[in-house]
């Protein structure tokens, strides 16, 4: 056999062997499929399941959805290309997003994590049903820039949606309740309860180091108030102390018009940092250790910017060269590989 034929019999064999591991993932993941699992250690979530329980078609579903395209104008931006599996489900490296046509946003793209436990959603919590939060991207000029009724068209009008939605909903007609019922069952089973610090918690074998230790004594008096256990956010809405950004967002002003509420954003989960750099709303930020300096006051303001910029002050927390270390060791075990790389959760 000449050598261009035996590359083609070796190319045959690599793609057969390939669908052959795609078909036993697939197979394993139908099997195994677990519903919605509170860890252990988590509260009760705030999601209302009784409307929207996941099943396997409907996650399934909402898993395809999230990975497809077809979601935006031309069809070329999913949920997943802002929202990266490997990144936490952030969109890895950028301080802000970039949607279709390559146009920017103003703000780093959140992570998809344990979104069951939140009330409000986005930066800025203008959103306050995990059901209708795909609308904003799905329509943002800058983002998807396409309508509801142009993407339910384009659904329908695929060879395979409608039988995949009568599997979970009943009907071949493709709603829109049901469209973002099915992104819901994908984006609640993104939980994130693995790390490290879990395992401490559940006292499952895991233990801290002496530095992480200390690390997180000192978490505990200087950072809890706002960065709460287990989920590491009480979901507030804080003013930080960083000034305004490069674009001027006024946070969640914008949505309740309230002059309180001016340079506010929702407190972020500190799990997972590892993967989810940049940081802060506009990703101003592209280290931790950055971020710890800022809080220690070791970062001045720009004094060329808005003057309100100066009245925000430095928000004062002390932190000694050992103390940062020992509490990047910490923010360390919140760490879950698990979650970036589960096969449940990335694109089939």
């Amino acid at each position: 056999m000449d050598r261009k034929k035996t590359g083609i019999v070796l190319t045959l064999l690599l793609v057969m062997t390939l669908a052959a591991c795609r078909k036993e993932v697939m197979e394993q993941l139908a099997v195994a499929f677990p519903g919605f699992v509170k860890p252990a250690n988590f509260p009760e979530p705030a999601y209302h399941f009784s409307t929207n329980t996941p099943t396997r078609e409907g996650f399934e579903l909402g898993r395809r959805l999230f990975y497809e395209p077809r979601l935006s104008r031309n069809n070329t931006i999913s949920c997943g290309s802002c929202h990266i599996q490997s990144a936490g489900f952030t969109h890895h490296g950028h301080d802000i997003s970039h949607g279709i046509d390559d146009r920017l946003g103003k703000r780093n793209s959140p992570p998809i994590m344990n979104l069951a436990w939140n009330t409000t959603f986005m930066w800025d919590g203008g959103i306050f049903d995990l059901d209708l939060q795909p609308i904003a991207p799905i329509t943002a000029h800058e983002e998807m820039d396409e309508n509801m009724n142009n993407v339910l068209a384009k659904l329908q009008a695929h060879p395979d949606y409608p039988g995949l939605f009568e599997k979970a909903f009943g009907s071949r007609e493709i709603t829109s309740a049901n469209f973002l019922k099915a992104l819901s069952q994908f984006m609640l089973l993104c939980v994130s309860s693995n790390s490290k610090y879990d395992s401490v918690m559940r006292q499952e074998g895991a233990v801290f180091t002496e530095e992480e230790a200390a690390g997180y004594a000192l978490f505990k008096q200087k950072c809890a108030a706002c960065h709460t256990e287990p989920l590491f956010t009480n979901h507030s809405f804080r003013d930080n102390g960083i000034g305004i950004g490069f674009n001027k967002d006024s946070g969640r002003y914008a949505v309740t018009l309230n002059e309180a509420d001016l340079y506010t954003f929702k407190v972020p989960s500190l799990r997972n940092l590892k993967f989810t750099a940049p940081y802060m709303h506009d990703g101003r930020f592209y280290t931790l250790e950055a971020v710890l300096d800022q809080y220690s006051g070791q970062v001045k303001h720009t004094p060329n910017l808005d003057p309100l910029l100066q009245q925000n002050g430095i928000p004062g927390i002390p932190l000694t060269a050992a103390e940062k270390s020992a509490l990047l060791a910490f923010l360390n075990t919140l760490n879950d590989k698990q979650f970036v790389t589960d096969p449940l959760l990335s694109e089939q």
